[in-house]
């Protein structure tokens, strides 16, 4: 019999370079639309209702604020991220043993959740004060303190959740072939729980920065973005104040994709993202 080829068998298959050209484009070029018409609509709207810049800054009224006060804007800069990443690290590191903890003992997880809601339930605004005057003269210390204990609460639920509704057959399986609990948990429980993980670590980001600026303002050692901030306010530099806002902005985004990309790596094999 004669060979007759398949054209199915036969037909290319796009090897999706560029497909993912298209993709990663597009994931950049979106977001910088989103921002220019953000921006926008923001002048527009200051022009439209005649505000001044003591009520409303416009985006024009921002550079000559960054012109003038460069220098400041990098050292508290600086001072801001680097405090919210600390205390960010540490809300990981506490966040993941609690959630271990209550993960996989129903006991543990009974007794810390109401506690730890109740933890969460109180506004840090209110805590803030306190830490100020327990810790006089530490700023970096309460500061860390801070964005620790706003964000640390999202990581340790979210791995809770995750092991918690670890399905019982892999476990049986494993345990049944000689596995470990250590073994069930590096081959099994960690990957499952990685996309929950990075998911709390999105919403983490935000807190801390929130956390940090709270404990600047209120601080009156005050260091950071947050100091600035507070600085313009006491002056009436309106235009000072809305700059502070969009340098913040534009470090959560940055800590936002950075953890963006360690999901990527550590967990893209759950993107289930359309096209």
């Amino acid at each position: 019999m004669a060979y007759v080829p398949d054209p199915v068998a036969k037909r290319e298959t796009p090897t999706g370079g560029g497909m993912g050209r298209v993709l990663t484009s597009r994931a950049v070029l979106a977001p910088l639309i989103a921002m220019v018409l953000f921006v926008a609509f923001w002048e527009f709207l200051v022009w439209a209702n005649g505000w001044p810049d003591y009520v409303m800054a416009s985006p024009s009224d921002l550079p000559p604020a960054y012109a003038e006060y460069w220098g400041l804007f990098i050292k508290m800069g600086w001072q801001t991220l680097w405090r919210t990443v600390v205390g960010l690290v540490l809300a990981v590191i506490v966040g993941l043993l609690l959630g271990m903890v209550m993960g996989f003992s129903r006991l543990m997880r009974d007794a810390l959740y109401p506690l730890l809601v109740g933890f969460n339930a109180i506004p840090k605004a209110t805590v803030v004060p306190i830490v100020a005057l327990m810790f006089v003269g530490a700023h970096d210390f309460n500061t860390i303190l801070i964005a620790f204990m706003i964000s640390f609460f999202p990581i340790a639920v979210s791995v809770s959740i995750g092991l918690s509704t670890l399905e019982p057959e892999y476990r049986d399986i494993l345990r049944a072939l000689g596995a470990s609990q250590a073994t069930i948990f590096w081959k099994i429980a960690l990957p499952k729980t990685l996309p929950e993980f990075f998911g709390a670590m999105k919403v983490a980001v935000t807190l801390a920065f929130i956390g940090t600026n709270l404990m600047e303002i209120v601080s009156p050692h005050g260091r950071g973005l947050g100091a600035l901030f507070d600085s313009g306010k006491t002056n009436s530099d309106y235009p000072l104040m809305f700059a502070v806002l969009i340098a913040l902005a534009i470090l959560g985004i940055v800590l936002y994709y950075v953890v963006v990309a360690l999901e990527k790596i550590f967990a893209g094999w759950a993107d289930r993202q359309g096209g």
